[in-house]
This record gives C-alpha cells, structure tokens and sequence, in this order.
C-alpha cells in the first residue's frame, strides 16, 4: 500500500469479507433474525443489567482474553444465571477485544472452538424471560484488527490503539450491522470510544502515523502540516472530530438496520475534553458512567439528551462502595450496572452463593454482585439466604 493511501472497498460487507478472509472462512448468515417475543422497552423500568465479562483473561498476546477462551460457554446456563440474579438487561458479547465474535455464522470469525451459537442463542432464551440483550463492542480496540492491519494501527497493546480511520470505521460499522441483524440483539454496548493512547486524561499526544494524516486532511480539510506544527489546540479539535465522525457512522449504522436498536456508550472519564458538551453525548440512548462516582453520575445529568438515560457501574476496578452507589442511584433515577470475569469456567459462582454469604463478608466484585442481588430481587440488605 502506498504512504498516505487508504485502500477503497464497495461496501462495509466487501471491506470486513477481505479482511476477516485471512484468518479462515466464514459464512454470511441471515440477513435478519428479529426475534417475534422481544421485551417491550424499557421506557420507566428501572435499568438492571450485569455482564459476565469475556473481556480479559490470561493467555492473550496483551491483557485481552486469548482468542477462545471460554468458547465453550453455555448460553442457558447463562440466562439462567442472569435471570435468578433478578437482570432485566444483559449486557454480552457481539466481538470482545481480542477482535472474535460470540455468535456463528457472521461477517467476523467466531471465537475458535466456539461450541454453541452463544449470543444468537442468548438473545432467544432471554426474551422467553423478557430480558433485554445488548452485544458489546469495543471502539478503541482489537487485537485482530491490529495484527491484520499493523499500518492502520499503534500496535496491540490492551489499549485504545486505533485511529479511526474510514477503513476501520467501515469495519466496525459492517461488524456492527451484521450482528444486530444476525443474532437479534436488542442494542448495542460501545465501549472504549477513544483516541489511541489511554482511557483517561491526561492523554499522550497522538503518534500522528500515516493514516492519521489522511484523517487530519479528511477531518480538518486541510493539508497535514507536519507533526511539529500540531499544537495541543489542534490536536484537541482534531481528537473530538475523530470521535465524532466514528460516533455518527455507529449511530446512523445502528439505526438505519434496526431503528428500535438501543445504543448504549461506556465511559470511564465523561467529563474528558475529548467528549464533553459532544452531539454524541446528547444523542446516545443510554449512558454508562463506568468510574460509577456519584459526583459524575450527577454532574454530567446536564450534557445528556432530554431521551439519554443514565446508568452508573459497579465493578472491582473503580472502587466503589455499592452500600452507598446502589441507594443513590435508586433515588436519582438512575440504572444500575455491574461487571466481573468468571471465575468457575465460563461462569460466575451461582447466585446463592452471594445471597447466603452477609454483605460485609465479602469484598470487590464479589460484594458489588451481593448488593446488586438483594436489589435487583428487591431484598433488604440485611438478607441472608438460609
């Protein structure tokens, strides 16, 4: 490929056909698999969501879980487990970070050694218990992508680690409206709707590679003056517009295939130069402020849309104390959302290890389950399960 040069592709579909074709084939599944029973919208129903977290693990090439791990994952026991720890929301895999997919017969490779069409499956049996199915994809990062296309990226580290250039856009949005048309997903998770660098401020200054040459030229319609002329400025406004342009495909390629689709963004910094006062901000349908700071969930309220509903996280990496986050959001209103990596295989401890354990017995991811189990079923949390 030539310095500066982008290959073009007739469609999103033509585009991710030749770049998935190197690992192996692959079949085009149906163009549409609406599910008949789907759940009505959450429209004044409070937001109860969880996800088992196929994300990380060791074995990988970076922090990412290694492609197949926990391919043997059972979809039933899955909405199973979801169902008795009271979710009305599951929030699952559509491709994980490694740059697989969870469900079969895709434009993206599945999982290796994938044993059951998982998230197909998974939208099915939870719309039989009227819950609502969200696929997951990370914006920022793949290591698939980065080892396939090395020039269109700062590597592979378990990282934000891609420009989003209109190739990787096109290939993020084709990946995007193949699942939701494939497997039936209620909405979509986007996660990681970064720059190359890092998930929080400060950020480091962009490499500014070849390919983010032609996006400046593309973003700022001007000629690429040179690295040492980038000012923190322009730099700045280069950054928004590049999160914006991606953030604008995602939305129109979500609705126009599905125009039910829920789009629901995580972040872990909403206050971020980068994103604040954005179009995406006022226009995504459901907001994850992932830090789950009480602070943030409130201070933030006023650069949402009138329609974005706002939902705060529990997980082990941010600290928080679910005693105080999980009341605070009941009384604001707000959705409630948490997060861990399995533990016994593919799985989680089953939920009555959490609800016959007290509260105060148990630390981290263990304890954010506990809470949101007595909140969820609309149990004290004084209960201990006998």
């Amino acid at each position: 490929m030539a310095k500066n040069q982008i290959p073009s592709y007739h469609s999103r579909r033509d585009f991710i056909r030749q770049t998935a074709m190197g690992m192996g084939a692959f079949m085009i599944g149906p163009l549409s698999s609406f599910s008949l029973d789907k759940p009505a919208p959450l429209s004044g129903e409070a937001i109860k969501a969880f996800s088992i977290d196929f994300n990380w693990g060791e074995g990988g090439i970076n922090g990412f879980a290694k492609p197949g791990l926990w391919a043997d994952a059972n979809p039933e026991e899955h909405v199973n487990w979801y169902a008795a720890l009271g979710c009305n929301v599951i929030q699952s895999f559509a491709v994980s970070c490694n740059g697989y997919a969870w469900y079969k017969g895709g434009v993206v490779p599945e999982q290796p050694g994938l044993k059951y069409d998982f998230l197909t499956t998974q939208v099915k049996l939870a719309h039989k218990k009227k819950m609502k199915v969200f696929g997951y994809f990370c914006a920022g990062a793949n290591t698939k992508w980065g080892l396939d296309h090395p020039e269109l990226s700062y590597g592979t580290p378990a990282d934000p680690h891609i420009p989003y250039t209109t190739a990787y856009i096109d290939y993020l949005c084709a990946a995007i409206e193949d699942a939701i048309k494939v497997t039936g997903i209620d909405g979509i998770f986007i996660d990681w709707l970064w720059n190359p660098g890092t998930t929080m401020e400060p950020y480091p200054r962009l490499k500014w590679i070849d390919c983010e040459q032609v996006m400046y030229q593309e973003l700022l319609q001007q000629p690429f003056p040179g690295k040492e002329k980038i000012t923190p400025a322009i730099e700045l406004e280069f950054r928004r517009k590049a999160i914006d342009r991606c953030w604008k495909k995602i939305k129109a390629t979500a609705h126009k295939t599905n125009p039910a689709c829920i789009i629901w963004l995580t972040s872990c910094q909403l206050t971020s130069r980068d994103i604040a006062g954005s179009d995406m901000l006022k226009q995504v349908d459901w907001i994850l402020n992932e830090a789950g700071d009480i602070k943030t969930t409130a201070s933030v309220q006023q650069m949402l849309g009138k329609h974005t509903r706002m939902v705060t996280c529990l997980a082990k990496w941010n600290g928080q104390d679910p005693l105080q986050i999980v009341p605070a959001a009941i009384q604001q209103q707000v959705g409630l959302y948490g997060f861990a990596k399995p533990v016994i295989g593919a799985m989680m401890h089953p939920v009555d290890y959490y609800l016959t354990s007290a509260i105060d017995d148990l630390k981290d991811d263990e304890k954010n389950i506990a809470v949101l189990a007595r909140s969820y079923n609309q149990l004290p949390f004084s209960y201990v399960k006998k």
